[in-house]
């Protein structure tokens, strides 16, 4: 059955690893068919749902040295002795090893176990912190201390990137002649796709909910406007994807913070600069297929 699954594209070979252990003669048909076309991450949520995991200690502690391989070692030995024979550059200690990616997982539907590598910079930062909020966080336990600050770094971004504000000026939602997008558009397109990816494909909508940017359903370039009706959210591949799909050909088309606009004729693009469109104005041209314009 886990083999047939695997075949049609169903169900994954990660999401085989992850449910292995928890797989029954009683349970395996459910969670077989719970799994179908789920990611990780929505896999690990459900086995959490399944066996919620007790709360990971909160732990801050040094790494060891790395381990040093004894073969390039000596490698760079005899490059050393080479190097002082003739008087050229000291030998260099050996590279450490990459980084361990971070991890995120479950542990319960309601918990999570976060854990990640830091420099000596940010490690001191956090004890500074730590002393700093002794009055209201005693233990110094740094799952406080990383949520008040992404609950800072939240809101600014939010504020930058989306124009969130707890007082939005009273305005009405036209439409502009501009390809920068007001904050009251924004905060509109936003708050109606959900803040994710709003293209629709054969397999559903997309799922993405980063690398997020305001896609002009029909562009600027070809007139249109700058509108809660005409524009969506879009991620940067299917940003792009729906751009060349317009456009034709391999031209690919960005939004700019000069204003420039353009003007399509059959194959070919002609840009003007930023600012008003007087009634003389020399026009560089570009192959649209074989020149992209950014």
């Amino acid at each position: 059955m886990i083999l047939q699954r695997l075949t049609d594209g169903s169900v994954h070979l990660t999401a085989i690893r992850l449910l292995a252990p928890k797989l029954t003669p009683e349970n395996h048909l459910p969670l077989l068919d719970a799994v179908r076309h789920k990611s990780k991450r929505e896999i690990e949520h459900l086995i959490a749902r399944l066996e919620p995991r007790p709360d990971a200690p909160g732990a801050i502690r040094k790494l060891p040295a790395p381990l040093r391989d004894p073969i390039s070692e000596l490698s760079r030995g005899v490059e050393a002795r080479a190097e002082r024979e003739l008087e050229s550059a000291q030998p260099t200690l050996a590279p450490p090893p990459p980084l361990r990616p971070p991890i995120v997982s479950p542990l319960s539907p309601e918990r999570y176990r976060v854990q990640f590598t830091v420099s000596k910079e940010t490690h001191d930062k956090l004890r500074r912190v730590q002393d700093l909020m002794r009055h209201r966080v005693p233990n110094g336990d740094p799952s406080v201390i990383f949520d008040r600050a992404l609950t800072v770094l939240l809101a600014e971004l939010e504020r930058t990137r989306l124009a969130a504000t707890k007082r939005p000026r009273a305005t009405t939602l036209a439409s502009y002649a501009s390809r920068h997008v007001p904050a009251a558009v924004k905060r509109a397109v936003w708050s109606r796709d959900g803040g994710q990816c709003g293209f629709v494909g054969s397999n559903g909508r997309c799922r993405e909910t980063g690398f997020l940017e305001f896609h002009h359903v029909i562009p600027y370039a070809a007139g249109g406007e700058t509108s809660v009706e005409n524009m969506e959210l879009r991620c940067r591949a299917h940003n792009s994807y729906e751009a060349q799909k317009y456009f034709g050909g391999t031209l690919f088309v960005r939004e700019t913070s000069s204003g420039a606009w353009y003007s399509f004729r059959n194959d070919r693009v002609r840009r003007a600069s930023a600012g008003t469109r007087p009634r003389r104005r020399t026009w560089s041209w570009a192959v649209a297929h074989k020149t992209p314009c950014v």
